[in-house]
């Protein structure tokens, strides 16, 4: 007999969620049924903010991030709402993730912060977390092969044409094809030209 899982009142999850993908999903839903209120924190909100980090050094290149805050924003809300989210117990703001002295402008210091942990930044996450005093729950702590999908796969699969919707939320399928994202991940892995 497994023992309940504690619910808090206010739980703060995260991602870039370039794009939002199936697993992304099952990630939110896990942070959810955990909390009765969640905070959706979308981290990279803002170039300008983005802070190299040596334990992944892709996360800030403009080929990640191919997505606005507000393209983000509307994901995650449609994703988790088509889900049964209800909007009263859903948040979705930014989140600094490499400035943890900024937190307190964005989420609920005295919220559960949940994170999963696949590789060296998912570590350093935590120790962001930790040095701010946060409390943290780990929904998964799983070695990167077991990690499941992965976002830069499924923009590699837009970029040479190949089908990526049964990877993503029907809803966010919809939007991604209306904004044509698959040519701006085109338009952003060609070379630059030279000017003559």
């Amino acid at each position: 007999m497994t023992e309940p899982t504690e619910v808090y009142d206010t739980g703060v999850i995260h991602g870039r969620f370039h794009v939002l993908h199936n697993d992304h999903l099952k990630y939110l839903l896990a942070g959810k049924e955990r909390c009765r209120h969640l905070v959706v924190g979308i981290t990279n909100a803002e170039p300008e903010m983005i802070q190299a980090e040596a334990a992944d050094p892709e996360r800030g290149t403009p080929q990640a991030n191919p997505l606005t805050y507000f393209e983000r924003y509307q994901l995650v809300r449609c994703a988790l709402m088509d889900a049964g989210v209800a909007a009263q117990d859903l948040s979705i703001v930014p989140l600094p993730i490499s400035h943890p002295d900024r937190y307190r402008h964005f989420v609920p210091l005295d919220a559960v912060f949940f994170l999963s942990i696949y590789d060296d930044w998912g570590r350093r996450k935590l120790k962001y977390f930790e040095s701010q005093g946060l409390k943290t729950y780990i929904l998964r702590d799983v070695p990167p092969d077991e990690k499941g999908l992965s976002a830069t796969k499924i923009r590699e699969r837009m970029i040479r044409g190949e089908p990526w919707q049964n990877f993503v939320p029907r809803s966010v399928a919809r939007y991604l094809e209306k904004w044509k994202i698959t040519q701006r991940l085109r338009d952003f892995a060609l070379p630059p030209t030279r000017l003559r």
